[in-house]
């Protein structure tokens, strides 16, 4: 059974809910367009633009600078 919390009279999903949207298992495609699900101590975000896996990190398409974040999924565009 899905657990859902209620804030401020909207439904929020909970963070396994998230997870499933995203893939996190082995390394992700290399150069391709993705979408990163992140975590930090206030919860679980999506960043608000687009990134590749280079090399082994996470680069910004905007500046190309590495993401510093704590990415925990991550999808095709």
């Amino acid at each position: 059974m899905a657990v859902r919390a209620f804030v401020q009279g909207r439904m929020m999903v909970t963070r396994q809910q998230r997870l499933d949207d995203f893939d996190s298992v082995g390394e992700p495609p290399a150069r391709e367009l993705m979408e990163l699900l992140c975590e930090d101590h206030n919860g679980t975000y999506v960043l608000p633009f687009p990134c590749r896996w280079i090399d082994g990190a996470w680069h910004s398409t905007r500046s190309d600078h590495q993401i510093e974040a704590n990415v925990i999924g991550w999808r095709r565009q």
